[in-house]
């Protein structure tokens, strides 16, 4: 078996490798030689610590991923998030791999936003909007920023040192970055990204200006909701996996309509391999809903494993 620590796959990663799992993770998602079974959601004995599990398989992988919220961690000096990947043998079921990927699962996130935006965003996008000044927001800029001609990134979120924090850390990076109120940054956006656990829209429809791509990110549950439902009406709608998303992802609130077919979800990995059309013209409106795979992880898993044994 083989045991990955989390300072290992810290060392490991790269938003590089991270894009290429991603890639190959999306792209096994959307063909008929894999399957991607419903997240279980729990807690502890607290419940504001809670997990999930995520689990799938595809020709070459089969296992899960445990991804842990732990409020009280930062007292302890630890993070929050936390995830373990598990990989099972697919001969035998036995352990082929543990690694843990606190850290990795951040590089991950970011990768498969990334992959869809390099589909869906135009080719000259330069002004970033993100909402929300978590761990992740800071991923997710310079994951974007290595695919498009990012120079000025608008952050929205409550005033606060981590909000400062983030302001500084991504002008650290080479990039303009400032606080800015919703409606000013998605006015400016050539793409938004949303990440934050709402359970309302974080923005007006009529905001959004034709062109924008648009990504939801924190949408990963019921009851989430991040974007404007009346929004995609004028835009075409893509996901990590269609099934999921209108389970927990953001198009949950609008299933009625896709399942009707007013709405149609097409998933990325289709567009990947040219089973579908991406961005068609510059003025239209694209938005991606990316609530988590198990591929991911899984691809993820596998990526670093082949990069330890390079090494």
């Amino acid at each position: 078996m083989i045991y990955l620590s989390e300072e290992e796959s810290a060392d490991l990663v790269t938003h590089e490798l991270a894009f290429g799992a991603a890639r190959q993770a999306l792209v096994a998602a959307a063909s008929k030689q894999s399957g991607v079974f419903p997240a279980v959601l729990g807690r502890a004995r607290e419940e504001t610590n809670t997990f999930s599990i995520k689990s799938g398989w595809s020709d070459e992988l089969t296992g899960v991923k445990i991804g842990s919220f732990w409020s009280d961690n930062p007292s302890l000096g630890v993070p929050r998030h936390n995830s373990t990947i598990v990989l099972l043998n697919q001969q035998t079921g036995r352990l082929g791999a543990v690694i843990e990927a606190g850290k990795v699962n951040a590089y991950r996130t970011a990768a498969a936003d990334a992959v869809a935006t390099d589909l869906l965003a135009r080719k000259q996008s330069r002004v970033l909007a993100i909402f929300g000044a978590g761990n992740q927001a800071g991923f997710e800029v310079m994951a974007l920023a290595r695919i498009r001609p990012i120079e000025t990134v608008l952050v929205v979120a409550r005033s606060s040192p981590r909000r400062d924090v983030l302001v500084d850390q991504i002008g650290e990076r080479g990039l303009e970055a400032r606080s800015a109120l919703p409606e000013e940054a998605v006015r400016a956006a050539d793409i938004a990204v949303t990440v934050t656990p709402s359970n309302e829209p974080l923005f007006d429809a009529a905001w959004v200006e034709p062109g924008t791509h648009i990504v939801s990110m924190g949408s990963d549950a019921p009851g989430k909701h991040e974007l404007p439902s009346e929004m995609f009406h004028r835009a075409r709608l893509f996901c990590d996996l269609p099934s999921q998303s209108v389970q927990i992802g953001e198009f949950q609130h609008v299933r009625g309509a896709i399942d009707t077919g007013v709405l149609a979800v097409t998933a990325i990995g289709d567009v990947i391999e040219k089973r579908a059309p991406g961005r068609r013209f510059d003025e239209e409106i694209t938005v991606f809903d990316s609530s988590g795979i198990s591929l991911q992880d899984l691809y993820m898993a596998d990526a670093l494993i082949s990069a330890k044994l390079r090494r």
